[in-house]
C-alpha cells in the first residue's frame, strides 16, 4: 500500500463500513417478503445455507481480489488477468464501474424517496401539514428535489476520505440503524397482530423445499444482499492492510447483514399483520405484498391509523431506511471515485464531484423516463450485472490469476491442505451454483 493512500483504520470499522454497504434497501423490504412468501421459517433455513455455500465465497473473492492489488476494482482486475490479458481485466473492471453507476441510478431515486417520507412526520410535528403531505406523496417536483439532496448527502461523506469519511460515519450510522431496528420490533410485536406475522415468519413450512424455485429465490437473495458484483467490496478491501484476515472478516460482515435481514422480517411481516388487523389489505394474489406499495402506500397509511404515536413510528422507520440506503450508496460511489484518483490522478474532491454529476445525470435520465427506464435498470443491474461479475471473480481466482495468488501458489497449497480445498471449492463448485442461478433467472424473465 503506498503511503498516500487513504485505508480503514480500525477493524471494526472496516466491518461497519463493508457490512453498511451490504445492509440495504433490499434486506429490509426484499427478505422479509422473500421469506413470508415462500415458506417462512423454510426460507430462512435455505437463505443461511446458501449464504455460506455462494453468497460468502463470492463476497471473498471480490475482497481478496481488492486487498491483494491494494487497488481499485479497475487496476486490481488488470493485475489479476495480466497473465491473460490486461485489457480484459481493465473492462471487466470498467463494466464492474458501469454496473456501479446503474445501481446508484435507481436507488439514488428511492433513497430519496425514503428521506422524504423520514422528513414528513417531521414537518407534521412542527406543524406544517402542507409540507408533511407534499413529502408524503409520490411527485415528479419531489424526485427532482430528493434525488439531488442524497447524492449530496453521499458525496460529502466521500469527499472526507476512507477513514475520515466512509468508516467515521458507517461507525456512527450502523449502530444507530441497529438500535432503531430493535426498538421498532419492540414496538410492532406488542401491536395486535403482530403475534401472526411471527408465526408466518418462524414456523418453517417445510413442504415448500420440493419448490426449486424457493432455493433459487432463496439463492439469489443471499446473493444480492451482500452487495457482490459491483466492485464496491473489493475497493472496501482494497483499503485493509493487505494480507489481512478476509476469511474471518468475510464472516463477520455476512453474519452482521444476515443477522439485520433477519431482523427486518422481525420487523416487517408482524407490522403488516398489523395493518391487516386495523383492515388494511396486505396481500395481493395470495402473496404478501411487497416493494414499493409496501413501503410506500401500506406502512404509512399504518402509521397514520396509530394516532399520535404513528408519527414517531413513521419517523424512526423512515430515518433507518434512510440510513440503511445511504450507507450502501456511499460503497457504490466510492467505485468510480477510487478509479479516477488512482488512475486518472484525480483529487478526490474533484473525482467526487464528477462521479456525483454523473450520477446524477442518470438519476434525471430514469426520472424523466420513469415508467420505461426504472424497471429496466433495476432488472438489469440484479439479473444479469451482479451474477455475471461474480461469476468472473470466480473465474479469475480459480483460474486465470497466477502471481500473487495465495490460492493458486502450489508450493502453499501443498504445505496448507485446507487452502487447497478452499481453493478447489472457488474453482469448481462456484461457478457452478452461480451459473444455476443466472440460468434460472433467465429462465424466469
Amino acid at each position: 500500500m503506498s503511503a498516500t493512500r487513504d485505508s480503514f483504520q480500525s477493524r471494526i470499522g472496516f466491518i461497519l463500513a463493508a457490512a453498511g454497504a451490504a445492509i440495504g434497501l433490499g434486506n429490509i423490504w426484499g427478505f422479509p417478503t422473500q421469506a413470508a412468501n415462500n415458506g417462512g421459517g423454510a426460507f430462512v433455513f435455505v437463505y443461511l445455507i446458501v449464504t455460506v455455500l455462494l453468497a460468502l465465497p463470492a463476497l471473498y473473492a471480490e475482497m481478496y481480489i481488492g486487498n491483494q492489488a491494494q487497488k481499485n476494482p479497475v487496476g486490481a482486475l488488470q493485475d489479476a488477468c495480466q497473465n491473460v490479458s490486461r485489457n480484459m481485466g481493465k473492462y471487466a473492471g470498467l463494466f464492474g464501474l458501469l454496473g456501479a453507476i446503474l445501481m446508484l441510478s435507481f436507488y439514488t431515486i428511492v433513497a430519496g424517496w425514503m428521506l422524504a417520507h423520514a422528513l414528513s412526520p417531521l414537518m407534521e410535528l412542527i406543524g406544517s401539514p402542507s409540507a408533511a403531505n407534499w413529502l408524503g406523496e409520490s411527485s415528479h417536483a419531489r424526485n427532482l428535489a430528493f434525488t439531488p439532496i442524497f447524492i449530496i448527502l453521499g458525496a460529502l461523506i466521500i469527499n472526507q476520505g476512507v477513514h475520515k469519511g466512509i468508516e467515521r460515519w458507517s461507525s456512527r450510522l450502523m449502530p444507530i440503524l441497529f438500535v432503531l431496528l430493535i426498538g421498532l420490533i419492540i414496538y410492532i410485536l406488542q401491536q395486535p397482530g403482530a403475534s401472526e406475522g411471527v408465526a408466518m415468519y418462524l414456523q418453517p413450512d417445510f413442504s415448500q423445499l420440493q419448490d426449486p424455485m424457493l432455493i433459487i429465490s432463496a439463492m439469489g437473495q443471499a446473493f444480492f444482499s451482500l452487495s457482490i458484483g459491483v466492485g464496491g467490496m473489493m475497493v472496501y478491501g482494497s483499503y485493509m492492510k493487505k494480507n489481512a484476515n478476509m476469511g474471518q472478516l468475510v464472516l463477520s460482515i455476512g453474519a452482521l447483514d444476515t443477522l439485520i435481514a433477519f431482523l427486518a422480517g422481525l420487523l416487517i411481516i408482524p407490522t403488516l399483520f398489523v395493518a391487516q388487523h386495523l383492515g388494511l389489505e396486505v396481500f395481493s394474489d395470495g402473496k404478501l405484498i411487497g416493494g414499493p406499495q409496501l413501503i410506500f402506500s401500506i406502512l404509512p397509511t399504518l402509521f397514520d391509523s396509530m394516532g399520535d404515536i404513528g408519527v414517531y413510528v413513521a419517523l424512526v422507520f423512515f430515518s433507518l431506511m434512510s440510513m440503511a440506503a445511504l450507507t450502501s450508496t456511499i460503497s457504490s460511489t466510492e467505485v468510480p471515485v477510487a478509479y479516477l484518483v488512482e488512475d486518472k490522478k484525480y483529487s478526490r474532491t474533484k473525482s467526487t464531484i464528477i462521479v456525483s454529476l454523473i450520477v446524477l445525470v442518470a438519476c434525471m435520465s430514469i426520472v424523466y423516463n420513469f415508467d420505461v427506464l426504472f424497471g429496466l435498470v433495476i432488472t438489469w443491474v440484479n439479473s444479469f450485472q451482479l451474477p455475471i461479475m461474480g461469476l468472473f471473480y470466480f473465474i479469475v481466482v480459480g483460474w486465470i490469476w497466477k502471481r500473487g495468488n495465495q490460492l493458486t501458489d502450489h508450493a502453499l497449497l501443498a504445505s496448507k491442505p485446507a487452502l487447497k480445498l478452499w481453493g478447489n471449492y472457488l474453482r469448481y463448485v462456484c461457478p457452478i451454483l452461480l451459473s444455476i442461478v443466472f440460468i434460472n433467472v433467465l429462465m424466469a424473465l
